[in-house]
């Protein structure tokens, strides 16, 4: 195995990046099986993206090599597989990360490069021409959304927002949500239990889905536009007991109480709200702008489908957040840093980004963009006017540095289906959360230090 300038982070401090941290320390241990590129300098570098299959095609690796000269090699994103990697000091050069969670977290390990100076030097990615929602990808030592730039995000959406389908509405003979003011989160629970259609003991129609892109994101957030914070000031605790995370948990466990959507003890047999709603069997859908790709690829349904605001809680802050913020982030240990910074720029400002911009999966991160979003049809015209109203509404929710998202998740599955299931009063939920999470919280913490 090459050695490299530098100690590598040490892998105490990655024991809590999965739940079983004892798989994540075992598995930095098999990290010499797993150099993937050797780069070589000059012309014609090799950079290695640790990616999502869905985050570059084999099609885009080729244009990378045909536009800039780069020859990308892919790894498949695995969280364990990139922990050994780095605390075998040889990393991918390149990160696929979900910017709402995994920023602040890579950031506190002192694991990611600045960007700051790059940016300063490039004449691709200027820093009056980014998104505010690249501010997920900052962190000051304390705080997200302040301090050093350590990624930026390749689209995004406003993940509150949701998606609506007329027809359905009409046939319930309920008025259509307003395009510009939000329904509160009562009034939308209230609309999906009469939407919501059921025979023979089985939901045929999903009155409404709301669960996030996970549900300790969407629960920081609710608890945030219900006018206080799911952590506390520095972020080492949850408290779910204060009266705004109590709405927040509260309205939550209704939702899943009353049946109209997925849940984890419902389960939507297509694992996900887009096939879902393709067939008219769901009339909202908590997806924020995204799901507009999918919506259009049928003309039909399309005409018959609204974006809206993000709900509000009854006086409330009307916030709209951003819950995932994908992009990349470059490990501090990476060797090819120059060539990695060329593919960065191309990826988020060139070629690729106009096609994603163009594309209605996402709203692009370069203001500059925008324009580029779909707008032929009536229908994508009206989306994007609600969408644009929305811009204003946008704020970063900083999330702990002390946990995955996917951690506090697995613990949250792990204890609410009984309250979901009416077993188990909210304020015991309540109690139980703050139990098991800030034990999670804390072994983070000290192992940050």
């Amino acid at each position: 195995m090459r050695s490299h300038a530098g100690t590598p982070p040490s892998r105490r401090r990655f024991l809590t990046l999965s739940a079983g941290g004892a798989v994540a320390g075992a598995a930095a241990l098999s990290g010499c099986a797993m150099q993937v590129s050797s780069a070589v300098s000059g012309p014609g570098e090799t950079v290695t993206l640790m990616v999502k299959p869905d985050d570059i095609s084999p099609e885009l690796v080729k244009q990378a090599q045909k536009d800039i000269g780069v020859k990308i090699v892919t790894v498949r994103y695995d969280l364990t597989k990139l922990i050994g990697m780095m605390t075998n000091g040889n990393p991918p050069d390149l990160v696929r990360g979900v910017g709402a969670t995994d920023a602040p977290y890579f950031a506190a390990r002192d694991v990611m490069q600045e960007l700051d100076p790059y940016f300063a030097g490039s004449s691709v990615l200027d820093l009056d021409d980014l998104d505010p929602v690249n501010d997920l990808w900052r962190y000051d030592g304390r705080t997200q959304g302040k301090g050093p730039r350590y990624g930026m995000a390749k689209d995004f959406s406003q993940d509150s927002m949701y998606w609506y389908n007329t027809a359905l509405f009409d046939t319930a003979g309920i008025d259509h949500p307003p395009e510009t003011e939000p329904v509160t989160y009562g009034e939308w629970l209230a609309s999906a239990k009469r939407l919501t259609r059921r025979s023979n003991g089985q939901t045929t129609v999903f009155g409404g889905s709301y669960n996030g892109v996970q549900t300790p994101n969407l629960l920081a957030s609710l608890t945030v536009a219900a006018g206080g914070n799911l952590f506390s000031d520095d972020f080492s605790r949850v408290d779910f007991t204060t009266p705004e995370a109590r709405k927040a948990l509260g309205w939550y466990i209704d939702y899943c109480r009353a049946r109209v959507g997925p849940s984890i003890i419902q389960p939507d047999p297509n694992t996900w709200d887009g096939p879902t709603y393709q067939a008219s069997r769901m009339a909202m859908s908590g997806n924020g702008y995204w799901l507009g790709g999918l919506i259009n690829t049928d003309k039909k349904l399309a005409q018959v489908s609204r974006l809206a605001p993000a709900p509000v809680f009854e006086g409330g802050r009307r916030i709209s957040s951003c819950q995932a913020g994908t992009g990349l982030w470059m490990p501090k240990k990476a060797r090819n840093k120059d060539a990695a910074w060329r593919v960065f720029e191309w990826f988020f400002g060139e070629a690729p980004a106009k096609a994603r911009a163009s594309s209605g999966w996402g709203i692009p991160t370069l203001k500059s963009l925008r324009p580029l979003m779909p707008a032929q049809e009536t229908y994508q015209k009206r989306a994007l006017e609600v969408q644009n109203a929305e811009l204003e509404h946008f704020s970063v929710i900083a999330f702990t540095p002390y946990a995955t998202s996917d951690s506090l998740f697995a613990l949250f599955n792990q204890t609410a289906p009984a309250a979901m299931q009416g077993d188990m009063s909210v304020d015991t939920l309540a109690g139980r959360l703050n139990s098991v999470m800030n034990e999670q919280l804390k072994r983070g913490k000290e192992q940050v230090g």
